[in-house]
């Protein structure tokens, strides 16, 4: 059946499109879940009319990492290092999940991100230790309605005697066959499947190599994570290299470690850069790469990663990566100049694009989502920008960037369709939904002693 066109008016539309530009005010045609035409003033009789004036219209989110089945575990690791999430959550708390549980995380987990205004998410799964586990994730993504790229990933639990460490365990080319011949199958379909693999930081080199191989013969992004103690293969990058395995649909999560010739190389091969600042700076991983990167002319995408750590809120990871990079900008400036810098080094456009065009280009997808552009999907978020916090509304890009929040965030819309409208998610039955999370992460960390079991009825 044919959706309804939609007919937004008078809205202000940051459209993330260098060519397109602007409007402070204008007219958006969605049709069939695609952006129709952008124009000062538009008609089309047979379409639903939204009033979109003291609104502000700008691509969704990409939350281009996040391990969405924590969701249920929100604050427990907001004191730990990465060497005691490692052993709290990988070798405890993660074995403990049901399929049920795994489920319920990341359908809730899916649908705060709808909430904050993330249209795309980057689910990288990795407690997934057996196929129930993985089919209750992408279950649960395909019921919230976000576009997703399911990352199907690898558990980490310590190894039972007379087992491999997981370093030295191949991921399973049955479960990607398996996937892209049912669930996944659609290249081009709202949940797509990529890999989330060990990578020559937390692997074999032979498994590093079985991985790229596997990713590449299927053409999947291979994401894993770079950085975070000694690698488990020491000069494995440059082998791979050298192998040819390395290229676009390569993706290094954080890479705080890399040396500035390894980014200079990865750059040059098209490699992709997922960062999570806030939580790199929290859990020891390093210093953020975004300004060695830009050195180098690439631009990084950034996820929340951790719900057990941080708040869902992608505005809240750009704000906290511009100021970063700011600060050490104006602090290396003042290093060698003994001054304040005579202007700033990072646009809020800038940082703006890192959470919506740069997201898509890490996927392969910003001919698709990224911007609003006539052609691609309408994957809209919609401001109120008559809102207290918010008025007045000089420039809507700093507005969006530096002064909005979850209450400001009115509507948004997937492939043209509401998920969130007038300030309220389009879900039934949500308040059991939340219960049911609630129990499922109050019985897991009462389990392992980490609450008062008292509180897990």
């Amino acid at each position: 059946m044919q959706k309804r066109p939609l007919l937004f008016k008078g809205g202000s539309l940051v459209t993330m499109d260098d060519r397109l530009g602007d409007f402070a005010s204008a007219d958006l045609l969605v049709v069939d879940g695609r952006i129709a035409d952008i124009a000062p003033s538009l008609d089309m009789p047979d379409a639903e009319i939204v009033d979109a004036r003291a609104r502000i219209l700008a691509p969704g989110f990409v939350n281009a990492h996040m391990h969405t089945w924590q969701t249920s575990l929100r604050g427990l690791a907001a004191n730990w290092t990465l060497l005691e999430y490692f052993r709290f959550v990988h070798a405890g708390l993660a074995t403990l999940f049901t399929p049920q549980d795994i489920g319920i995380a990341t359908l809730l987990g899916a649908l705060n991100q709808l909430n904050c205004g993330t249209t795309t998410l980057v689910d990288w799964c990795h407690n997934n230790p057996t196929p129930a586990h993985t089919d209750a994730a992408i279950d649960a993504l395909l019921q919230s309605g976000i576009r997703a790229a399911f990352f199907h990933g690898s558990p980490k639990p310590d190894p039972k005697p007379g087992e491999p460490h997981f370093s030295e365990v191949a991921h399973p080319r049955h479960e990607i066959e398996r996937l892209l011949s049912g669930p996944l199958g659609q290249r081009d379909g709202l949940v797509t499947l990529g890999m989330a693999i060990l990578g020559p930081h937390y692997s074999t080199l032979d498994v590093a190599r079985q991985d790229f191989k596997l990713a590449r013969e299927f053409d999947l992004v291979a994401s894993m994570h770079q950085g975070g103690g000694p690698p488990r293969t020491p000069g494995g990058w440059k082998l791979l290299v050298e192998e040819g395995l390395v290229g676009p649909r390569t993706n290094i999560v954080h890479g705080n470690d890399l040396t500035d010739d390894e980014l200079a190389r990865f750059v040059d091969l098209g490699v992709s850069f997922s960062l999570t600042p806030q939580n790199e700076m929290t859990q020891g991983h390093g210093t953020p790469i975004i300004g060695r990167l830009r050195k180098l002319n690439a631009k990084p995408s950034l996820g929340i990663d951790l719900e057990s750590v941080f708040a869902g809120d992608m505005l809240g990871i750009a704000r906290i990566a511009l100021s970063a990079q700011r600060m050490l900008d104006n602090g290396d400036y003042r290093a060698r100049t003994g001054t304040i810098p005579d202007t700033g080094t990072i646009t809020v456009r800038e940082a703006l694009a890192w959470i919506t065009i740069d997201g898509a280009r890490m996927l392969g997808l910003d001919d698709r989502i990224g911007s609003l552009t006539p052609g691609k999907f309408a994957d809209i978020t919609i401001y109120r920008a008559d809102d207290l916090n918010m008025a007045p509304v000089l420039d809507p890009v700093a507005s969006i960037l530096m002064q909005a929040g979850l209450a400001n965030i009115d509507a948004v819309l997937v492939a043209g369709e509401f998920k969130k409208r007038d300030g309220r998610l389009c879900v039934e039955d949500l308040a059991q939904k939340q219960a049911a999370l609630t129990r499922s992460g109050a019985r897991i960390a009462a389990a392992l002693g980490l609450v008062q079991k008292e509180k897990a009825a």
